[in-house]
């Protein structure tokens, strides 16, 4: 992996070069040309044949100088930065770099900030793997390489350390979403937080199975009472000493669905569906990764985090279709699908915080429907949202971050169409119509009505059966980078 000499250093010194790093200067396809200042190996390596500074592709001078390929001027975006830094990162770890020392001159100082940040998310995304339980047996490539980036540049260098302090959130989503079940239960994700709340200044507190139990947090207690593995509310907290003037007196609350392994329950998946389940927690990994960046930036808002953790299993204690349990806001809920059990946990989760935190505004991550993939493929996620000017913010963020979205309606239609004859609501509809909206439409009902909120369904998007330039096969750590520029821009 890639990394600063410090992820969040208190002064930019950290960042500038020292004799021991290799320089590193970018270029375009359709402007092959250097400063007076490049070293002159590097024009040796400009004029090579073979180099055409496509996007990513590096070319290293006799003295160990890379120029680094942008493809054409015009395409210049922090995505296509961000594509360049993960395509050059696996170049220059083969290339065994330890050092490097990147040039900002080709860049508006107005989009330096910007484009080092960009790529350097990219060069450490790029160049990540789950290795944490590689055994005897592997054949795969030993961990990589620890590299430090560095810039004179102290706009490029700053934009570096946010890249990488970003990247090693999504990094610890990933690696925690790929952990499999026999480790990652709900207490193993609680020792996780109290972790990183310990590692960066959050608040943390465990909400365990009996109290959530005597708070009258059914739908929490209910998908995780089959299982030995007990379930938990975990609950995170920046409070930052100083608070920006536009969020004073505001609370904003993060909500991450932490299904740690879903078989369905009763409702049993088959046909292999059961497959891949530890993806189940992917928005609560989102929330985890994205709170340890917040804090560790120290921006200034309140930010409250909250993981709903359970295990869905199938047990003698478990709970059945025909149930009807109440959750900790007074409503009763029918359940007539125990596969439809992570909106009961966020149900629980989204009540008792939106009580307890009095939030100016509530974002929550779920991998909830599969008609949401349907509707929408792993092109982008689904999102719902009650208020305009949060929905505005959300979809700059998803352009700014490149974590697609696209919005879903949501009306008081749906949320009849959850309606019960026995209980006041049912957890799932047995029609498969407005399938990807059903998971919004009920927790519609645990969400103060005049409180802006925006559901987000990243069940298409959490996981990857193919490698991209930015991830490898598995889970990809979406959310995080949208979360992290959403707050930023609250502030």
């Amino acid at each position: 992996m890639f990394t600063s000499i410090h992820a969040i250093p208190s002064s930019k010194s950290s960042t500038r070069p020292t004799k021991s790093h290799t320089r590193a200067l970018f270029v375009h396809s359709d402007a092959m040309r250097l400063g007076k200042d490049a070293p002159s190996s590097l024009r040796g390596a400009l004029t090579r044949a073979t180099f055409k500074a496509d996007l990513g592709e590096c070319a290293f001078g006799d003295d160990g100088a890379v120029l680094i390929g942008l493809g054409a001027t015009a395409s210049l975006t922090s995505a296509w930065m961000r594509t360049a830094g993960a395509r050059a990162g696996k170049a220059l770890l083969r290339a065994g770099v330890t050092h490097l020392a990147l040039d900002a001159a080709l860049f508006e100082k107005s989009t330096r900030r910007g484009f080092a940040r960009a790529f350097a998310e990219g060069i450490a995304l790029g160049t990540w793997r789950f290795d944490s339980l590689d055994g005897s047996a592997t054949t795969k490539a030993a961990r990589a390489t620890k590299v430090t980036l560095a810039s004179s540049d102290p706009s490029f260098a700053e934009g570096l350390i946010q890249g990488l302090a970003t990247a090693d959130a999504v990094n610890l989503t990933r690696k925690l979403g790929a952990t499999p079940p026999n480790i990652c239960d709900p207490a193993f994700v609680a020792a996780e937080a109290k972790r990183v709340a310990r590692s960066c200044g959050l608040r943390c507190r465990v909400i365990g199975y009996a109290e959530a139990k005597r708070l009258g947090m059914g739908g929490i207690c209910g998908v995780g009472q089959g299982s030995d593995a007990k379930p938990c509310l975990i609950v995170l907290e920046h409070r930052p000493k100083r608070v920006a003037a536009k969020a004073k007196g505001k609370t904003i609350m993060l909500v991450g669905k932490t299904i740690t392994y879903d078989t369905g329950g009763y409702s049993l998946k088959v046909n292999n569906g059961m497959k891949g389940m530890k993806y189940d927690k992917m928005g609560g990994m989102a929330v985890l990764g994205a709170m340890q960046a917040i804090a560790q930036s120290g921006l200034p808002l309140h930010v409250v985090a909250l993981l709903p953790a359970a295990e869905n299993m199938v047990s003698s204690n478990a709970y059945r279709p025909d149930d009807i349990i109440t959750l900790v806001n007074g409503v009763t809920v029918e359940v007539t699908n125990t596969d439809a059990e992570g909106r009961l946990v966020l149900a629980d989760a989204l009540a008792w915080g939106a009580k307890e935190f009095e939030p100016a505004m509530i974002v929550d991550l779920a991998t909830l429907t599969g008609g949401v993939v349907t509707a929408l493929g792993n092109f982008c996620a689904g999102y719902f949202c009650n208020d305009q000017k949060l929905a505005a913010l959300v979809e700059e963020s998803a352009t700014r971050t490149g974590e697609k979205v696209w919005r879903l309606p949501l009306w008081q239609e749906h949320k009849d169409f959850m309606k019960s004859q026995h209980a006041d609501i049912i957890n799932s509809n047995p029609s498969r119509l407005a399938h990807p909206i059903q998971g919004a439409a009920f927790l519609a009902y645990f969400v103060p009505p005049t409180t802006p909120w925006c559901h987000l369904d990243i069940a298409g998007v959490a996981q990857m059966d193919a490698a991209t330039d930015l991830a490898a096969v598995g889970p990809t750590g979406y959310g995080v980078r949208l979360l992290i520029d959403l707050m930023e821009h609250l502030c």
